[in-house]
């Protein structure tokens, strides 16, 4: 089984209007409304894969009763833990080719929530094969709780994938429990080094160094340049075709998905780089965030080169 931990969800609300007219009313027909998160995509891609899965982490309120009732629908096993705070709203106004983000912040967690979920997940780490960490943390949340959880998950030997940036990333780097895998982006290992990731060699130099020591996987994703991979002391290039684009939010989602599918499977390091790429690109070939069509599955997934380097 897989379990994906969302702390701070949300409800994604999507406002399409061919213009924007401020400081009057806008009307519209069209919205969507989707349980949102990263920790959430990468549940749904997990599930049209097959995989066993169980979504975890926090809601509360009559949002998260809505988030609880649409993955049921879905058939998605679920174990979130209680919160007092209604869980967020994250709205998307898109207009003129445009698209303006209004997101809430979300409630504010006490010590005794943080502390119900952490024994909950004690008991979801026993049963788990992978766990993957997704997204951003709620307030009330101290900086190193990711800290918390890799440590309760390296104390059971599970593996734990994290796709997170800015403070909470770095306080795990910085600490002595470490995720199995890793994502960052080119420009938050750039923050995170302090300089700019020009080339490959830099992009290397920086895996290198003893910041990342201890992670068995660094996956730096490159956007349609693909990524650079260090596995131990292997570095690959990993070159991904060009496609059409039609949304490329949860793309990233979608690929840390393939990596938890590819771990919880024992793959080769072959096997693993090619389904999370494949993944990410058949996300962004879908209007909705979060799915695949796997039928074009196996036509990308031949087209992407590996390279070590």
């Amino acid at each position: 089984m897989i379990v994906t931990i969302t702390m701070n969800p949300s409800i994604d609300i999507s406002y399409p209007l061919e213009t924007f007219q401020l400081d009057t009313v806008n009307r519209l027909s069209n919205v969507s409304k989707t349980a949102g998160g990263k920790g959430l995509n990468v549940t749904r891609v997990l599930k049209q894969l097959g995989h066993e899965v169980t979504a975890s982490g926090l809601l509360g309120g009559y949002i998260g009763e809505g988030i609880k009732a649409e993955l049921a629908a879905a058939g998605i096993d679920q174990r979130f833990a209680p919160i007092a705070g209604n869980t967020r709203n994250c709205i998307a106004i898109l207009h003129e080719g445009n698209q303006t983000e209004i997101l809430e912040s979300g409630p504010v967690i006490s010590a005794e929530e943080a502390e119900g979920f952490l024994q909950q997940l004690d008991d979801l780490i026993k049963q788990a094969d992978v766990l993957t960490i997704s997204g951003s943390l709620p307030q009330g949340l101290p900086k190193d709780f990711y800290v918390e959880i890799i440590k309760r998950c390296n104390q059971a030997n599970k593996p734990a994938v994290l796709d997170c940036s800015g403070e909470a990333l770095k306080q795990v780097l910085e600490n002595p429990y470490k995720p199995y895998l890793i994502k960052p982006n080119r420009e938050e290992l750039s923050d995170l080094i302090g300089q700019p990731m020009e080339n490959q060699a830099s992009i290397k130099a920086a895996l290198a160094t003893e910041l990342f020591a201890g992670i068995e996987w660094v996956v730096v994703s490159l956007g349609a340049h693909g990524a650079i991979a260090k596995h131990h002391d292997t570095f690959y290039q990993v070159t991904i075709p060009k496609i059409s684009v039609v949304n490329p939010v949860g793309s990233g989602d979608s690929t840390i998905a393939g990596f938890a599918a590819a771990i919880a499977e024992k793959a080769t390091d072959e096997e693993l780089l090619k389904k999370g790429n494949t993944l990410g690109m058949l996300n962004a070939q879908e209007q909705t965030t979060g799915a695949v069509n796997l039928a074009n599955y196996q036509k990308l997934s031949q087209q992407i080169q590996l390279t070590k380097f």
